[in-house]
C-alpha cells in the first residue's frame, strides 16, 4: 500500500519565526486549540479574511488568485447563493421529515441533469457520507462485501469510506474486502483501446482475488477525473470496460462526482458522461452548495426498494431547508450564467497555453485534463517518467509567493492540480500562466 500522499502544500513549522507577529500568534493559537490534526496549506500560510469570485483576500487587502478551490464552484460569496441562504435562514430551516416544496423542486432539477435511469436522490451533508450511503446500499442490494478502487483513491473520511481511500496512507489500512487497481495512466500504461484493455484485466484480477477469498463484488467506485491518482481524463471511454466487468460479476458501478461533477469537466454536467456510461449510483458533494454543507447520492430506483424497506435511514441535517436553498442557487447560477460553457472554453484555452509554456521543459511529462480540472505531471527522469514531487513542491510554493494558489496530487505529489472556481476567466488564466512561467524558470532550471 502507498504511504500517505506527500503534503506538498503543508506549512513548514521551521519558518514560523520569520512570519509576521500576527501570523505567529494565530498559528500558536491554532496549535493550542485545534491540535495537530488540522494542517495549514503552503510552506508560508495564507490568512484569508474575505473572498469574491476567483479571489481571496488577506488581512492587508492583498488578493490571491484561487486556482484550486472547487468548493466555491460558482465563485466565492456569489451574491445569489448568499441571498438564497440568508432568505431561507430567515424563514425556516428544518429536516426532511416535513413536506417542503423546495427539496422536491431541487430534486427534480438535479435529476433532470442526469440520465433517466437514475431516479431517486438521498441527501447527506458531505461527500464522505454520500459515499458511505452508496456503499451501504450496494452491499445491501448485492449481498456482497467487496469493493474495488484505484490505488491512490480518496473517497472520504468516515471509517467505512476511509477503508477504501488508500491515499490516506498506511495509518488507515485498506479494508480486508477492498482491492485496488492502478489508475488509467495513459502516460505509462498505453492509450486508446489499449488502456481500456489494461483496466479490464486489472478489474478481472481484482474480482478473481476477492472470489478466492470468498468475497463477492458489491461495487467499483471511482472519482470520474481520478483527482487523487493524478488527474486522468483521456481517452474518453476507458470507463466502459470497467463497468462491463463489474456488472458481469454482479457488482454495481458508483460514480463519485464530488470533484468531477457540476460541469467541472466542461463537456457535461457530470464527469462520467464524458465516458458514455450510466452508473448504478452517483454521489456528489463539495461544490453542490458553494460552501454550505450539502451532498447527495443518486440511485437507480430498484436499488432503494429493499433498502428503504429493511433499513431505517435518516440524516438530521442532510437536505435541510438552508442547504437545499444553497444547492438550488448553485444549480441555477451554473445554468443561467452558462458556467459549463465557461469551464470548457477557458479550460481549453488554459490547457493549450499550459502545453505551450511548459514545452521547453523536459521535466513536464504531460499536461492533461478536461474543462477546469487540469493536471501537469513533473518527472525527474523524462526517459523513465519518474515522478518528481520535489519539483511540484517548489512550483506550488513558488506560485503561492506570487499570490496564485494551486495544489498537487498523485501518490508522490508530482502532479500540479489546477481546479479553480467555474467563473475562472481568461484574464485569471493569463495571471496564472504568467506566474507559472516565472516560477518554472527558477524551479526547473
Amino acid at each position: 500500500m502507498q504511504p500517505a500522499q506527500p503534503m506538498v502544500n503543508a506549512f513548514d513549522a521551521s519558518l514560523l519565526p520569520s512570519l509576521p507577529a500576527r501570523a505567529q500568534r494565530q498559528i500558536s493559537r491554532r496549535d493550542q486549540l485545534l491540535g495537530p490534526g488540522y494542517r495549514l496549506f503552503y510552506r508560508s500560510p495564507v490568512e484569508t479574511v474575505r473572498g469574491a469570485g476567483t479571489l481571496l483576500f488577506d488581512e492587508a487587502g492583498q488578493d490571491y488568485l484561487d486556482a484550486y478551490n472547487n468548493v466555491a464552484s460558482v465563485g466565492h460569496c456569489h451574491p445569489r447563493v448568499v441571498d438564497a441562504v440568508h432568505q431561507q435562514m430567515s424563514t425556516l430551516n428544518t429536516n426532511t421529515r416535513y413536506i417542503q416544496e423546495s427539496i422536491l423542486t431541487y430534486s427534480e432539477d438535479l435529476l433532470g441533469t442526469l440520465p433517466g435511469e437514475l431516479g431517486h436522490v438521498m441527501y447527506t451533508c458531505t461527500g464522505s457520507e454520500a459515499n458511505d450511503l452508496a456503499t451501504r446500499v450496494a452491499r445491501h442490494y448485492t449481498g456482497n462485501r467487496g469493493v474495488i478502487v484505484t490505488s491512490n483513491a480518496y473517497h472520504g473520511l468516515t471509517a467505512e469510506v476511509a477503508s477504501f481511500s488508500p491515499s490516506l496512507g498506511t495509518g488507515v489500512p485498506v479494508g480486508a474486502d477492498v482491492r485496488t487497481i492502478r489508475p488509467p495512466d495513459s502516460l505509462r500504461h498505453g492509450s486508446g483501446a489499449g488502456l481500456g484493455a489494461y483496466l479490464r484485466e486489472q478489474v478481472r484480477a481484482a474480482i478473481d482475488d476477492l472470489r478466492r477469498h470468498g468475497v463477492g463484488l458489491a461495487a467499483f467506485i471511482a472519482d470520474s477525473i481520478f483527482s487523487s491518482d493524478g488527474v486522468y481524463s483521456h481517452p474518453r471511454g476507458f470507463l466502459q470496460p470497467i463497468l462491463e466487468e463489474v456488472r458481469a460479476a454482479g457488482g454495481l458501478y458508483i460514480a463519485d462526482e464530488v470533484q468531477a461533477g457540476f460541469h467541472r469537466t466542461g463537456e457535461a454536467w457530470w464527469g462520467f458522461q464524458r465516458h458514455g456510461i450510466i452508473p448504478d449510483i452517483m454521489t456528489t458533494g463539495k461544490p453542490m452548495g458553494n460552501g454550505i454543507p450539502v451532498a447527495a447520492a443518486v440511485f437507480r430506483p430498484e436499488l432503494i426498494e429493499a433498502f428503504g424497506r429493511d433499513i431505517r435511514y435518516f440524516n438530521t441535517f442532510g437536505g435541510n431547508s438552508v442547504a437545499i436553498a444553497a444547492a438550488q442557487a448553485v444549480l441555477d447560477v451554473i445554468r443561467d450564467e452558462r458556467l459549463g460553457d465557461n469551464a470548457r472554453e477557458v479550460g481549453d484555452y488554459l490547457l493549450a497555453e499550459l502545453t505551450r509554456v511548459t514545452a521547453p521543459y523536459p521535466q513536464v511529462a504531460e499536461v492533461r485534463g478536461a474543462g477546469l480540472f487540469i493536471g501537469v505531471e513533473l518527472v525527474s527522469d523524462p526517459a523513465r517518467n519518474t515522478p518528481d514531487g520535489a519539483a511540484a513542491l517548489g512550483i506550488v510554493n513558488g506560485l503561492r509567493e506570487r499570490r496564485v494558489l494551486i495544489s498537487a496530487s498523485g501518490p508522490r505529489g508530482s502532479v500540479l492540480k489546477l481546479r479553480p472556481p467555474l467563473v475562472f476567466s481568461r484574464a485569471d488564466a493569463d495571471r496564472l500562466l504568467e506566474a507559472l512561467e516565472a516560477v518554472m524558470k527558477q524551479v526547473l532550471r
